[in-house]
């Protein structure tokens, strides 16, 4: 009875470790990249339309569509993502700020 429950955990961390092991080697494919972009323009989009855009955002999807077409895609995507939590944050700015204006004396 206690064999078999050691022998369970082992092969159930055998999984474990595999599984993460295996989730940090898998390459990024240009897809992924895709699909990573036209979420990032999204948000962007949303952030233009609250008026409250980011200054580098744009930029950062023009650096990460450079390392792409030069073969670098999982930086491309790691630049992409960061562009877009630039355009989500930018969002829980604008809702943070919609009431700001001068204080009344």
């Amino acid at each position: 009875m206690n064999h078999a429950k050691i022998v369970a955990g082992l092969i159930l961390s055998g999984f474990l470790v595999a599984g993460c092991a295996s989730k940090d080697t898998m390459s990024s494919t240009a897809n992924d990249y895709q699909n990573a972009v036209a979420s990032a323009k999204s948000e962007l989009s949303k952030a233009k339309k609250a008026g409250f855009e980011w200054r580098d955002t744009g930029k950062m999807l023009k650096k990460a569509d450079s390392l792409a077409k030069k073969g670098d895609i999982s930086g491309a995507i790691k630049l992409v993502n960061k562009a877009k939590r630039q355009s989500m944050n930018a969002l829980v700015q604008a809702q943070a700020q919609s009431n700001a204006g001068p204080r009344p004396m």
